[in-house]
């Protein structure tokens, strides 16, 4: 660590995926920008009709999926903020339906960082890109007082195989593939609030590739699919929503949520990335009555490598359930037909 002595998340001023720019801020800069891309017609997901990564065909078999993600440390092992970063990066290549092939680093680091660290940091990195069938091939890093590391990701997929934000129909039935409560129970413990295995329990969910979950999407022909990262689970569904025109409602207790996420929410831990999530995505949200305030909090909470959220038809889900693996699967959404986002505190 810097100094030799300081912790990685005291150099951070907005860890994690909680640190993404705001969407508000972000649609004001995109909308000068979106024609920038037009009249390109091997672009196949690009800034016209955004989602989670873009894609450019190469040929009538292939086409590269393209994206980039790196952010401050939202935990203070340098292994595992290297682990964590590269899982996050790679998972959009997987909510479009691809394959990760290559990657580069994106780094910054201090000028007094231990070189032990940032070795660190660059190793569990890479051992993620290697477990998910890639290679790091190189990168670029500068000097900068808060650290910082990330991917730029490249990936294949069928340009008839593509997965889509847009797609979901009414009588779906969504799956979300990872508990929330990420961005509040690594605030608790950058304030030494967090237990030990709370904190544990989130870093084995960070880092764990949605390869299988995308695999899984794939064999029961999810609609429609994005991964719940920085805008939270709202903010992605209601995106899911508006891209498909339908409306999701969510029950509330069948979320599934990490171990002391509830608790550290009803103690006031939060995050201004969650603030920003209410405010741009609150007027989308019906919340019924009897959804508690601290599971309010974390479905804005900001997902940092969050699961895969996806849109499946009933009758696919009645013939999945036969094959007896759905390990990687919680029911906790249906569609409806209206393009907003229902929470509802009880199943009816």
């Amino acid at each position: 660590m810097a100094s030799g002595t300081e912790r990685l998340t005291k150099l951070a001023s907005c860890a994690g995926c909680a640190g993404k720019a705001g969407m508000k801020e972000l649609s004001q800069v995109l909308k000068h920008l979106s024609d920038l891309s037009a009249d390109q017609p091997d672009l196949l997901v690009g800034l016209t009709a955004p989602d989670d990564a873009a894609v450019y065909r190469l040929n009538d078999d292939q086409a590269v999926v393209l994206t980039v993600d790196f952010f401050a440390p939202l935990v203070d092992d340098p292994y595992d903020y290297g682990a964590i970063s590269a899982t996050n990066a790679m998972s959009d290549v997987y909510a479009m339906g691809g394959e990760v092939v290559l990657a580069l680093n994106i780094a910054a680091f201090p000028e007094d960082m231990a070189s032990e660290t940032i070795a660190k940091v660059i190793q569990g990195g890479a051992e993620k890109v290697r477990e998910a069938g890639g290679v790091i091939a190189g990168g670029h890093t500068i000097l900068d007082d808060e650290p910082k590391y990330g991917l730029c990701v490249m990936g294949l997929v069928h340009p008839d195989a593509i997965f889509r934000k847009g797609g979901a129909q009414p009588g779906d039935v969504l799956f979300l593939t990872k508990a929330l409560g990420t961005g509040i129970i690594a605030t608790a413990a950058g304030r030494d609030e967090a237990s030990p295995e709370h904190l544990a329990a989130a870093v084995e969910s960070m880092t764990t590739l949605n390869r299988h979950a995308a695999h899984v999407a794939r064999e029961i022909s999810a609609r429609a699919m994005t991964d719940v990262t920085g805008y939270s689970l709202l903010g992605h569904a209601r995106e899911v929503a508006a891209a498909g025109e339908v409306c999701l409602r969510i029950i509330a207790p069948a979320v599934p949520v990490l171990p002391g996420a509830l608790e550290h929410a009803k103690g006031g831990i939060s995050t201004a990335g969650a603030r920003r999530n209410r405010e741009f995505y609150g007027e989308h949200v019906r919340m019924d009555e009897a959804v508690s305030e601290a599971m309010e909090g974390v479905l804005f909470d900001p997902q940092t490598s969050g699961g895969l959220l996806m849109a499946v038809a009933q009758e696919r889900v009645e013939n999945f359930s036969a094959l007896q693996d759905r390990s990687a699967l919680n029911i906790v959404l249906r569609i409806l037909s209206a393009a907003d986002v229902l929470v509802a505190g009880e199943p009816k």
